[in-house]
């Protein structure tokens, strides 16, 4: 391959391996073991380095970096990886960092997008349609649910989890885990009741949403006491797939010792 004469102006490696359409723009580079997929585009100056793989119709803004080595003094030069899904955008100065040997790699689901400033960090696990805002900080080993939204400046610290279809409000602070379906505000962060607008765009019916404000007033609000509100969740559960869910995010909690965020003020 001719590489001047198909992207003029870039500096991509004759090993890399690029799908069908891939665009990429003077003064980018793309590094030997990269993996680009059909119709990507790779913005003006910003790199895709070893161990990369991007899926179909991704775009890389100006100024991004993604599969750098790990932020982190453990790592060691071993072979890792940085895995992006389909149809991901990582808008302008995003930096995405590779795995480590703890878990190999860095994943990022189908449909996500990254606005300007992003750090995710090594290890870290985001599901399918999450969205971070401008200036989210991911520390390593974080896992993100599916339909996560987090605000701007946010900042999470490391071994984390984010349950599914979870709003954080911008410049937050997390230090603990986050269950499914609900909006976290304040500092220090907590429950702010159900994620009623998300998961009305995503389907949910009236009758299911009112079902998770239930869960979470016999979790949060109604006893005063987490191992009450879980034990009434435990009566649900057979019955309500999203009890079980919730207890399921609880009990992988406890076992990782990070604890979940506080309930509402009385």
């Amino acid at each position: 391959m001719h590489v001047n004469d198909t992207y003029p102006g870039a500096n991509v490696h004759p090993e890399a391996r690029l799908g069908q359409g891939v665009q990429i723009a003077p003064f980018a580079t793309v590094e030997a073991d990269v993996v680009i997929g059909d119709g990507c585009k790779i913005g003006a100056n910003a790199c895709v380095l070893s161990g990369t793989r991007l899926g179909r119709d991704c775009e890389v803004f100006p100024g991004a970096v993604v599969g750098a080595i790990p932020q982190d003094l453990k790592y060691e030069g071993e072979y890792t990886t940085l895995e992006i899904g389909d149809r991901v955008i990582i808008r302008e100065f995003c930096t995405l960092n590779k795995g480590t040997r703890a878990n190999g790699r860095t994943v990022i689901g189908n449909d996500c997008l990254l606005m300007a400033y992003v750090h995710v960090a090594h290890d870290c696990i985001l599901g399918n349609h999450c969205v971070l805002a401008n200036g989210v900080t991911l520390a390593g080993h974080i896992e993100v649910g599916d339909w996560a939204v987090l605000g701007g400046l946010t900042a999470v610290h490391q071994f984390v989890r984010i349950g599914r279809h979870v709003m954080i409000g911008g410049g937050s602070l997390v230090r603990k885990d986050v269950p499914p379906y609900i909006t976290a505000a304040r500092e220090p962060l907590a429950y702010a009741g159900v994620n009623v607008i998300g998961l009305e765009r995503r389907g949910f019916s009236s009758e299911k949403i009112e079902h998770i404000k239930m869960l979470y007033r016999h979790l949060f609000v109604e006893h005063g006491n987490l191992a009450k509100g879980k034990a009434r969740l435990e009566e649900l559960k057979g019955e309500s797939e999203e009890a079980a869910e919730i207890l399921a995010f609880l009990e992988l909690s406890a076992q990782s010792g990070r604890g979940i965020i506080r309930g509402k003020s009385r």
